[in-house]
């Protein structure tokens, strides 16, 4: 299911961060749960891999089960995410579809920043 079959005799420590990601969702899948929680899945996913996961997930939430994605990649949920819960300085800033926050907007990208504008404070060195 997750595509580690080939490489099933190999000692984990010297998996890839794609293969690592890949064995971390086998894990989570183990116990046959209902729900998911899934924190960045595509980081470190080749291309191959990116596909692959957006299709589990979608395959696992048409099972019935649910499945929470935490990703920063705003694209990536526009592709993955029938639902979006977004979240600023530790406040529920939108719970709605990903259409309904789409509308209007050019992306799902610019809704995102047109909700966060001023919510969210980035912190950096300061340049020299």
């Amino acid at each position: 299911m997750v595509g580690l079959t080939g490489v099933a005799g190999r000692r984990a420590g010297k998996f890839s961060l794609g293969m690592g990601q890949r064995l971390g969702v086998a894990a989570a899948l183990l116990g046959d749960p209902a729900v998911l929680l899934l924190d960045e899945p595509v980081n470190g996913l080749d291309p191959e891999g990116v596909r692959w996961i957006r299709t589990l997930l979608r395959s696992l939430a048409a099972q019935g089960r649910t499945v929470f994605v935490s990703s920063h990649l705003i694209s990536e949920m526009a592709l993955t995410a029938d639902r979006l819960v977004v979240i600023g300085q530790g406040r529920l800033l939108a719970d709605t579809t990903v259409a309904e926050m789409s509308a209007g907007s050019a992306s799902l990208e610019d809704a995102f920043f047109q909700l966060t504008s001023g919510e969210v404070e980035y912190r950096g060195s300061a340049a020299a």
